[in-house]
């Protein structure tokens, strides 16, 4: 029978987590950073982003869904017209983080759409181990499989299934994690992994969340159900360090 652990004493173990230094999270190589959404690479890695593009280390950002979920009752943004939004957005919160356009690349599954299984998910875990291949990446970065939102959650299965293929090492983040009730209750399973201090790149980061315009502001205001990351959600991004668990 499975043991079962409460959440909250889930992410307090996660955010007591030893301080180490980039290289003793990433291994010597290239990195990819998957992403379920275009702004969950900055929320979750954009500090340790900003810390590989200083020391000069080679990393990459794969998005997996096209973003267009978020405000999809707007007639002023139809989808063609946010997902273009949505990719100039990540491509200018990379830029503040240090990171070239030409790092950027999109799987371009639909939003809300990402696979868990069967063909489509098979093709997924397929691009993204010949997506890594292809860059001789050494680790993947990938949302942690218990982040309540079931595209985070497809990212991490897809992850889990490409890491093997390529040799790469594979790490969480937490991003919506951060989030579950207290006390609902997890598999009791070994928490391993560490924090990374990104103090000094707060500032990067703080300037590529606002980058995010469309998730963080009104300015697509023509959709009642619009979607929008609250300051105290946000609030959980600009601590002085980010998450990252060994699978």
């Amino acid at each position: 029978m499975q043991t079962l652990r409460c959440v909250s004493d889930v992410l307090a173990a996660i955010s007591g987590l030893p301080l180490a230094p980039l290289d003793a999270i990433l291994p010597p190589g290239p990195a990819l950073v998957l992403a379920p959404h275009p702004d969950d690479e900055t929320l979750g890695c954009g500090g340790l982003i900003a810390e590989a593009c200083t020391q000069g280390r080679d990393i990459h950002i794969l998005v997996v869904t096209d973003g267009t979920g978020s405000h999809a009752g707007s007639r002023a943004w139809p989808a063609p017209r946010l997902r273009a939004l949505r990719e100039s957005e990540i491509h200018e919160a990379a830029r503040h983080l240090g990171l070239g356009q030409d790092r950027v690349s999109f799987l371009g599954v639909r939003d809300t759409q990402a696979p868990h299984d069967g063909p489509a998910f098979e093709n997924a875990v397929a691009a993204v181990a010949s997506h890594a291949a292809a860059r001789g990446v050494a680790a993947i970065l990938a949302t942690w499989l218990h982040d309540p939102h079931a595209d985070h959650v497809a990212t991490a299965r897809i992850a889990r299934e490409a890491a093997p293929r390529t040799g790469a090492r594979l790490l969480s983040y937490p991003v919506w994690g951060w989030t579950l009730p207290p006390g609902q209750m997890l598999p009791d399973a070994p928490i391993r992994g560490w924090r990374l201090d990104i103090t000094r790149h707060l500032p990067a980061k703080r300037r590529a969340i606002a980058a995010h315009r469309s998730q963080t502001t009104d300015l697509i205001d023509d959709d009642p159900n619009g979607f929008r990351l609250t300051d105290e959600f946000l609030a959980l991004f600009i601590r002085p360090f980010e998450v990252f668990l060994a699978s």
